[in-house]
Formats: structure tokens, sequence, C-alpha cells
């Protein structure tokens, strides 16, 4: 494209989910207003119709129809090479954006360049907090917690799943270790810097290896209550048992990467 880009893309990775995609772009052509935005669509071969209704309801998406199934990581590089503007939001399908999210976060990664990555506080259908748009980094304590189902038994616990940030609610502004891809905010140049996700990942894992690279650059990625989105969780997987094994791959491909060859095999 010629001239400026937009301030941001927002860019929505879907697979098989119509409806949810359906309403996600209503909510980001409804709540916002005041920044100009573009967003683009990769479809990874869903089949059911999810391409042909985003092609025809929402002519001003842009909409990239893969013929396979590439993965979230892929699928999101995929994306971003569509896009054009100055921030990159990656945005799950199955979410819906409260009235000024979108402008919130960009003028809180503007007003704070040292943070990198950003992400938002999000919500579960019933209004209630939902902790999973950020996370703690992956400890040999939190692996045998796990392991122990004493993270299941004790849930939100700081001791026994600390993970999950223990008690807070993220209504704070708050440094984390992770910010997930179901609502993460990126600098293009950013992006670019790091080469977007590492495609080892298919689903699971990416957004914590992006987050430690960028860590390792000297950034401090952040979440600001301001920008508030529902999610509704795991909608494009098919089952328990799938989500389970993408999510225990993506967790071994990021141990395999980034934690020493001791402490590899025990987190293994």
């Amino acid at each position: 494209m010629t001239g400026p880009g937009p301030d941001v893309s927002v860019l929505l990775v879907t697979y098989r989910c119509a409806a949810e995609t359906r309403a996600c772009l209503e909510s980001i052509r409804a709540g916002t207003r005041e920044i100009d935005y573009e967003v683009v669509v990769l479809d990874n071969a869903s089949g059911d119709g999810t391409a042909e209704m985003v092609r025809s309801e929402f002519p001003w998406v842009r909409l990239v129809a893969s013929p396979e199934n590439l993965g979230f990581a892929a699928g999101c590089n995929r994306a971003a090479a569509e896009a054009s503007g100055e921030y990159l939001l990656l945005l799950n399908p199955d979410t819906l954006v409260h009235e000024g999210a979108i402008e919130r976060l960009v003028a809180f990664a503007r007003a704070h360049p040292e943070h990198g990555l950003y992400g938002g506080r999000t919500l579960d259908p019933d209004g209630t907090v939902n902790g999973g748009s950020c996370w703690g980094a992956p400890t040999l304590w939190s692996l045998a917690c796990f392991a122990g189902l004493l993270t299941t038994a004790f849930k939100g616990s700081a001791l026994f799943d600390p993970e999950s940030l223990g008690g807070w609610q993220r209504d704070t502004v708050r440094e984390v270790d992770i910010v997930t891809g179901c609502l993460l905010l990126a600098p293009r140049a950013l992006w670019d810097e790091l080469g977007g996700f590492d495609t080892r990942f298919f689903m699971y894992g990416e957004d914590a290896d992006l987050s430690f690279r960028a860590r390792a650059l000297g950034y401090r990625p952040a979440i600001t209550p301001d920008a508030v989105v529902m999610h509704e969780v795991g909608v494009s997987s098919a089952t328990r048992e799938d989500k389970l094994l993408l999510l225990f791959r993506g967790k071994a491909t990021l141990l395999r990467k980034h934690w020493s060859p001791g402490r590899r095999r025990l987190g293994l």
C-alpha cells in the first residue's frame, strides 16, 4: 500500500466459528470510533462457511482464505503480512470488544513504549474476570503442582497455581511474564524485529515464546485494565482432548526452546 497505514491492524485467525466471528466483527465496528483501524481475517480452511460469511457480510474486512489449516501461529504471521498498521492487535474471534477497548490499548502502548507487548482484561460471558489474558512463566514448581493436581484443587492459589498470578483481578496496570494471544498488541516494528510467532508452535505457547523473546530485548510486557473484551474460551477447539493435546505440545516446545538441558528434562 502507498502512504501511511492505519493506527492499528486487528488480526483474527478463524477456524469453524462463523457465528462468533460475526459477533466479534460487529463488536469491533460498533465499539471502535476514535482510531483509524483495519481488520484482517485469516480463515484456516474452516469449510463451514466462515470465510464466505466474512466476504459477504463484511466487505470492509480484508479476508485471506487459506486452503489449509496453518494453525494459530502461522495464521497470525500470514495475516500480519497483509496488514499495514502502526500496531498489530491479535484478537481471538470468540471475543466481543467493549467500547473504546482498542483505542485505550493503543493509547496505553503509545504512552508506555517500554513494555513492548500489551494486553487487557478479559471477562467470561457472565461478566466475571477471566485470568487468561496473561500468565506467569512456567517453573519446575508450577509444573509439579499441575502434574500433582494441586493446581486443579487450588485453582487461583498464589502458591499452588502460580502461573495464574494468584487472586489478581487484572484491575491494575501490571508487568507480566506472558501476554496471551487472545488480546495482544504489538508495535509493527517490534513484531518484525522478533520475526512474528515461531511457527514451531501450531497453537498454544507461541504467545509465551513471543513474550520471552521481547523480554530478552529489554521490554517488559504489561496489562492495562482499561482495555476490556469478553472472551468465550476454546470455541475453535474441537474437543477438550484436542485442546489439552495442543496445550501440552505447546508447553513442551516452549521448554525445549527456552530451558537449560537439565531443567528441560525435569520439566518435560
